[in-house]
């Protein structure tokens, strides 16, 4: 597998940013969080120093880190669809050998309800693939950067998730990453200093001014439709692709392995989030389109393969413990409606 022709470039961009020498804090711009410049920095370093391979590249999330990586001159690999296959048990044997430190993973199943009627293929991809990469990883003294799901959780409670909640999955989907999250926890056990390390980040309700998202699809309802019905009983906190990735570099930065949760501060329900984006896209432009009348309704109105969580916060406390405070959905939101196309 030659990487160093065929893969996606990072194109070389520089991502605005802000910094507040009262505090020692950079605001990265774009939205997202507050973060330590140290710890900005230490991992930006490491990561140079050594090298990045990115997988899932060409995804939302990947073109996020793709970004960041290049605004920060990290060397990065990031193979095309096809020249890493998540589920070839000899996955690990067929990474490169060379040229990275960071393995990032963002590829996935992300077809909730898909995996209601293909769980053992999602479970190849979600649940054994990361195992497989963390052994990889782990051999070579690497770290490995993950990430799963909100929907790892039951969403029948009333309380953020903590971190070190217990897994209880409601759908195939949940089930899939949750056993991701085991095999990467089981890859690393016992693991010394100097047999790498593991960071693995829950998020949620992930969106970006690229690719097929909530936002972007409510954008173009609301810009042909006069009326939408969105649900308003399941409750959450959106996150912005570019905020979640420069998270990631944050906690990294500040040492914080094992898992984290990693999403814009606030909570909302969909039919909130879906309003929030009405009012933002009508104005944008300067060429105001005509109201469109966002109504609430119950997931009964939907009815999906997969149940979804009721309530699927996830508790951000030790995160902005570690790295400061997360940016307000609706402040993240408005920076990525300015920038879609």
């Amino acid at each position: 597998m030659t990487l160093g022709h065929g893969g996606v470039p990072c194109p070389p961009k520089r991502l605005g940013g802000t910094h507040d020498p009262e505090h020692g804090l950079q605001r990265i711009g774009g939205g997202g969080v507050s973060a330590d410049t140290a710890a900005i920095g230490r991992a930006t370093d490491a990561m140079r120093a050594h090298g990045v391979l990115l997988l899932g590249a060409q995804g939302m999330l990947g073109r996020a880190w793709r970004e960041l990586l290049a605004s920060h001159d990290v060397p990065c690999l990031a193979p095309l669809p096809g020249e890493v296959d998540l589920a070839d048990p000899d996955l690990a044997e067929k990474l490169p050998g060379a040229g990275w430190g960071t393995l990032i993973n963002c590829a996935a199943w992300t077809d909730v309800d898909g995996a209601e009627a293909h769980e053992v293929e999602a479970t190849v991809v979600n649940g054994a693939a990361p195992g497989h990469l963390a052994r990889a990883c782990r051999e070579r003294s690497a770290t490995l950067v993950h990430y799963s799901t909100d929907y790892v959780f039951a969403g029948d409670g009333s309380e953020a998730y903590r971190v070190d909640e217990a897994r209880r999955p409601l759908n195939a989907y949940g089930r899939s990453k949750a056993a991701g999250e085991a095999a990467i926890e089981a890859a690393f056990a016992g693991a010394g200093d100097g047999e790498g390390g593991w960071l693995t980040v829950r998020t949620s309700w992930l969106y970006a001014p690229w690719g097929h998202n909530f936002v972007r699809t409510i954008a173009k309802l609301c810009a042909s439709r006069p009326e939408i019905s969105v649900v308003d009983d399941q409750r959450g906190r959106p996150t912005s692709a570019e905020g979640l990735a420069r998270t990631t570099v944050a906690l990294l930065g500040a040492g914080v392995r094992g898992f984290a949760h990693g999403t814009d501060g606030g909570a909302c329900t969909w039919f909130e989030f879906a309003t929030a984006i009405e009012r933002l896209t009508r104005g944008e432009g300067g060429s105001a389109r005509a109201a469109c009348v966002v109504k609430p309704c119950g997931s009964e109105a939907f009815p999906r393969p997969a149940k979804r969580p009721a309530y699927s916060v996830l508790d951000l406390s030790e995160t902005e413990r570690a790295i400061g405070p997360m940016q307000s959905w609706r402040d993240a939101l408005a920076g990525v409606v300015a920038r879609m196309g």
